[in-house]
């Protein structure tokens, strides 16, 4: 995987460079090496890709719901087929450990099409009986949907998408980020390999500006999908709302976890630090704010700091490691920043704050950052309540329910979060207050894919996942006969 790999936009089952002509360079974050090219697309291939996916729709929406699951399923054997290359693409592309695009970024690429599948051949449309009369409710595809996916989770978020979208009947033209293409890609060649028909699927590669706005903005495109970071979020909001197009859209968090008093650390402890650094803390469900009862605040940091402090970080390829690289130079030094702000609003640094001693000489030009603990700041500071969207957490006390709820709400974003206690009636009473989309009690991440998955405030607009992703991506018509 050392040599540079050029990629292509996949348009009505052809593979093409930009007709521009012009490319777009995709580093490793480990080493900071050149690992590929991909199109600098534009509006002109965004055109030729929405046009291609137009001329599919109808003979893709004529299918049965339970032909279109099928076809779901093959792209899932054939994605397992090939989950190790996943893995690896996706380690090598994102620099994040092996292990973890193994368990996660594999697996549940093929677990999304498994899933909708299955969501496909269970639906059923309601029927409303009146006294007099029946009414059906009809689901129809939107359209042509336009897709647009980040860089930290990339063919599990993309997947996530395309499955519901082509399960309901639509075509789909995918957006991913220019600085995570490879899986992207890949999920192209299956669509290739088992022969989906031309055009249901559709692929350009691009930067945001160049071939995303395009996207957002074409007429001819009916909905769109964005997962991604809130200010860009308001510019897709933006650009989709002059044409009307259903959106929804999928942004950051600065998620609390709530340590009460009778929570069971060692037990609980290992969860707690997962919380914090999945993927270096690229994870927009990540809890970046531990909020600690008084009482066990000094218990809870001593634990805490010794399970972060033997965390291992460095090459993604070894099994051992636990912590990979950030994305980029520029988000390195993004936290960075946080981190020196931290220290300006008067934090104290209980640990990390730089790049990790030891990394070997091959990756001394990745782009690195140790997890990173802060303590001593007020809750409602810049780095306790910004996304920073790293390997970083601040550690604040409270005194009672109360409180904890109050500074979890003190922020502008509304994901998740999480509640440790013993007492699951009283976490459960406190999850309600808080404003978030999700909240686990003694547990994180814990995902069925039937429910809603979408936040309040600044994360979003929109529910994905099970009926919440099938109704998205479908028009709900109803069909009244009186007797």
């Amino acid at each position: 995987m050392s040599d540079v790999v050029e990629l292509s936009n996949y348009i009505n089952g052809e593979w093409r460079s930009a007709i521009c002509e012009h490319w777009i360079e995709d580093y490793s974050p480990a080493n900071g090496s050149l690992i590929a090219q991909i199109p600098c697309s534009s509006s002109e291939d965004v055109d030729e890709a929405v046009l291609a996916a137009s001329e599919a729709i109808e003979d893709w929406a004529n299918l049965t719901i339970a032909e279109r699951a099928d076809w779901l399923e093959k792209i899932a054997d054939a994605l397992e087929s090939r989950a190790e290359e996943v893995a690896q693409l996706e380690s090598l592309d994102t620099g994040k450990p092996i292990t973890l695009a193994r368990s996660v970024d594999a697996a549940r690429s093929v677990a999304n099409f498994r899933f909708f599948a299955e969501q496909g051949r269970e639906f059923e449309s309601e029927i409303f009986e009146m006294s007099d009369a029946t009414n059906r409710v009809v689901y129809k595809p939107v359209g042509v949907t336009g897709l647009i996916t980040p860089w930290n989770l990339p063919l599990y978020l993309l997947s996530w998408k395309v499955a519901p979208a082509l399960l309901m009947g639509n075509t789909v033209v995918a957006k991913p980020s220019e600085m995570t293409p490879m899986t992207a890609s890949l999920l192209a060649e299956v669509m290739e390999d088992v022969e989906l028909p031309i055009g249901v699927f559709n692929l350009v590669h691009g930067n945001g500006l160049d071939a995303g706005a395009p996207l957002t903005s074409h007429p001819d495109v009916n909905l769109i999908s964005f997962t991604g970071g809130t200010a860009t979020g308001r510019e897709v909001a933006k650009s989709a709302s002059s044409g009307f197009k259903k959106l929804s859209l999928e942004l950051g968090g600065k998620n609390a976890t709530i340590i009460r008093a009778d929570a069971d650390l060692d037990e609980m402890m290992p969860s707690i630090v997962r919380a914090s650094f999945l993927n270096q803390g690229q994870v927009c469900l990540c809890g970046s704010r531990i909020l600690i009862h008084e009482s066990i605040y000094d218990s809870f940091v001593k634990g805490f700091l010794e399970v972060v402090s033997d965390m291992i970080v460095g090459d993604p390829s070894d099994d051992q490691t636990e912590l990979g690289a950030l994305i980029s130079a520029d988000h390195r030094d993004k936290v960075m920043s946080y981190i020196e702000l931290a220290e300006e609003e008067g934090g104290d640094i209980l640990c990390g704050g730089g790049a990790p001693v030891g990394i070997p000489q091959a990756f001394e030009n990745g782009y690195w950052v140790s997890p990173t603990v802060i303590d001593g700041l007020a809750p409602d500071s810049r780095c306790a309540t910004e996304e920073i969207f790293g390997p970083v957490v601040t550690l604040h006390p409270f005194s009672d329910d109360d409180e904890a709820v109050e500074i979890a709400n003190m922020t502008d974003y509304g994901l998740a979060g999480s509640i440790w206690t013993q007492d699951v009636d009283a976490g459960g009473l406190m999850a309600e207050r808080i404003e978030s989309g999700m909240v686990w009690v003694n547990c994180w991440l814990h995902r069925d894919l039937r429910v809603p998955f979408g936040g309040v405030k600044n994360s979003g607009v929109g529910r994905e996942g099970g009926r919440w992703s099938l109704g998205f991506f479908s028009e709900a018509i109803n069909i009244c006969i009186k007797h």
